[in-house]
């Protein structure tokens, strides 16, 4: 099973060399085969240059401009659209995501054949270091509502580093998000429409460069359209966008009929 990873940059300059090269390099070591696709979402500082330094060395790189609209939606939207593996993950530009977590992912769901894989970075096990306290007493009220309006145990909806099958990718579309609520979107959409996911724990790193494209002021009403959206598909849409295929998932991480086991 060959890995896409796509990553948008935005501006990445500080960051994006060492998280591509610490993430191929574990993912060499794991003999996973595997493409990194960088997303240049109209970047105005060395990224792409960066970029086209380390494609001459690193055969598993390749990047994609962004044409406008730009921003952190359209610009994983790109990605998915110009994939190739037969899993895709998204992950942050900025070394947030450790690629042992991604390499876990990639395990996960060859070992129990799941359709995605979703991290959370609220487990006993997971390490989270230098996430603004504000953002995360939002993180937890947003996740909290959704779990209640869903009927969820998962508790990181909001999390962007994620891995999905293609076929997952390709029974998702059309999709409606623009910005940062494509990361509720597409799990929402996964869950609602059958497909099968295991959850595992992940870390999160506070970025030592560069500066976030998260404008929390700015997504508060994105958020809501998603949510709601994907509760009126849940609520009326009577299973016309479910996933056919019934496959039991294995005991331990997964779900089954809306149920995190």
């Amino acid at each position: 099973m060959k890995l896409s990873v796509v990553i948008p940059a935005h501006n990445e300059e500080g960051s994006i060399e060492s998280t591509l090269l610490a993430l191929n390099s574990r993912l060499r070591q794991e003999r996973i085969d595997h493409e990194l696709l960088v997303v240049n979402d109209n970047s105005s500082d060395r990224t792409e240059q960066i970029l086209k330094s380390l494609g001459q060395s690193m055969p598993e790189l390749r990047y994609i401009n962004n044409q406008p609209p730009n921003g952190f939606g359209f610009a994983v939207r790109c990605g998915l659209e110009n994939f190739s593996g037969d899993a895709v993950a998204i992950y942050m530009a900025d070394a947030s995501d450790r690629p042992e977590d991604l390499v876990s992912y990639f395990r996960v769901m060859e070992e129990q054949g799941v359709d995605c894989v979703f991290g959370t970075r609220w487990s006993r096990k997971s390490n989270v270091s230098g996430y603004p306290i504000f953002k995360l007493v939002l993180n937890r009220v947003v996740n909290a509502f959704i779990q209640v309006m869903f009927r969820l145990r998962y508790n990181d909806v909001t999390n962007a580093f994620k891995l999905y099958r293609r076929h997952a990718i390709v029974g998702l579309k059309p999709f409606l998000s623009h910005h940062f609520n494509l990361t509720v979107e597409l799990p929402l959409k996964a869950i609602i429409r059958g497909y099968s996911f295991a959850v595992v724990p992940n870390d999160w790193l506070g970025r030592k460069a560069g500066i976030s494209k998260l404008k929390l002021k700015e997504m508060g009403s994105r958020y809501l359209f998603i949510i709601l959206y994907c509760l009126i598909e849940k609520l009326f849409s009577r299973g016309d966008y479910r996933f056919k295929e019934s496959r039991q998932v294995p005991s331990g991480h997964g779900i089954l009929n809306g149920v995190v086991k």
